[in-house]
This record gives structure tokens, sequence and C-alpha cells, in this order.
């Protein structure tokens, strides 16, 4: 609760209490003065069979039951109506309240919708993220090209149990050399490998953000490395997998 809205509902209650402690002490004051001018007009000058001192005590007291039944009346009256909303979201139609609530809220939830609608972001693009609107338009350059490398290096070593293991800051050129002649060469005789490499040198080492085609061409050189290494990996399970059969028809003989 903000500290504004605490403080007016404490307010609100202080003043409360002290409204019902005033008028309290107010009709307690002129009952006693009621019942002790009773006592003074009446002929004996005391309280025995005095019954304008029993009229006024009997009023009193009906007041007193009549309001504290008005308080709890207006408490339970409260409560059940409070019981009765539904604790599960659902659409408020034309029926569940009055027309001018009704065309009040739908004035508010256009509102609110144009409101969020002109607040997204419009042909803006922040240095090393993806144009909003685009299919990179939530996507951080550097975090997700550095994510890469745990996942191409995973993949090598289960192509090559003995493959290195990955060092901090470590060349990728060097790092996946082992790979290297699966790859396959461009006209200008690169491999997948040398773009990659590039690419997270870039996110390592640049004092600025990488732009959406450096992004691009590392994140391309990422996916060439995946397919090459899982379509030697699952060359390697159904090498494996021809062996143990060939192996199997060899113990039935």
């Amino acid at each position: 609760m903000p500290r504004s809205s605490w403080g007016r509902s404490t307010l609100s209650g202080v003043a409360y209490i002290t409204l019902v402690l005033v008028l309290t002490f107010f009709i307690g004051l002129s009952c006693a003065s009621l019942l002790s001018q009773a006592v003074r007009t009446s002929p004996s000058r005391n309280w025995t069979r005095n019954f304008n001192a029993v009229v006024i005590g009997a009023a009193y007291a009906i007041v007193l039951a009549v309001s504290v039944a008005f308080c709890l009346n207006r408490r339970i009256r409260v409560h059940r109506k409070l019981q009765r909303i539904s604790k599960v979201y659902h659409t408020v139609g034309r029926a569940d309240v009055p027309k001018p609530v009704f065309r009040y809220i739908n004035q508010e939830y256009a509102r609110v919708c144009l409101v969020a609608y002109e607040s997204q972001p419009k042909g803006g693009c922040q240095e090393g993220w993806g144009r909003p609107g685009s299919h990179i338009g939530e996507v951080r350059f550097r975090t997700t090209l550095l994510h890469t490398v745990r996942e191409i290096d995973e993949l090598a070593h289960e192509v090559i149990p003995r493959h290195p293991t990955l060092r901090p800051h470590s060349r990728m050129l060097h790092h996946f050399r082992f790979i290297l002649p699966l790859l396959p060469r461009d006209e200008d005789g690169l491999t997948p490998l040398h773009y990659y490499d590039s690419a997270i040198q870039l996110v390592r080492h640049a004092s600025r953000e990488p732009s959406e085609a450096e992004f691009v061409l590392g994140i391309n050189a990422a996916q060439e490395l995946k397919r090459v290494l899982n379509e030697c990996r699952l060359e390697m399970l159904e090498g494996s997998l021809n062996n143990l059969v060939d192996l199997r028809s060899i113990e039935s003989r």
C-alpha cells in the first residue's frame, strides 16, 4: 500500500474513533443530566418509584439498541455483498453494472489501450538489440552469440570425446581446429568457423555493440557449425548401431 493511502486510511480511522467517543460522551452526559433532573423534580426526590427516570432510561436504552442493531445490520449486509463477489476473473457485461458505469469502464479501457499502443517504440532501435517488430526484436546480440559458444563446444565433445576443454577468451578458430576439416569452404576459402571466430572476437573485445548484420553473420555461422556437428553425431550413432547389429548377428551364428 502506498504511504499516502496508508496515511489517509489511518487519519480516517482516528477521526471516526474520535467522533464515536465524543458522541458517546455527550449522549452519556445528557442521559445523566436528565436522570438527575428527574430525581430532583420527583416528590420523594429519590429513585424509588420514579416513573420519569424509568422512561428516560428506557428511551436511552432503546436508542442504544436501535443504533447497535443498525450498525450490525449494515456491517452484515456489506460483508455478504463482498462475499458474493466472484474471486475468479470474468468479463464485465452490460447486465453486471449500471449503464453509466459500464460506459465509463469502456471509455477507460479504450483510453488505456490507446495509451499502451502509443507508448510502444516505433521506428527506434537500441544499439546491440534487434529492431522492434522484427523476428529478432527482443534479442540481445552480444549475449546470444556468447551463449552459442557453450552449445557448440558440447556438440564438439560428443563428436570428438578428446576435444580440448574450453578456456576463457580462447580463439574459436584455435579451440575448434579439430573440426575444421569437416566444414565446407566458400569461394574465398573461408569456413563458417572463420566467420564465427570473427563474430565472437568482436563481441568479446569491441568497445561498441555488434550491429544487426554482424549478428546475423555470426549466428548463421554458429547454426552451420551446429548443423555439421549434428550430422556427424547422427552418422556416428548410425554407424555404432550398424556395428552392434553386425556383432549380434555374428554372435548368433
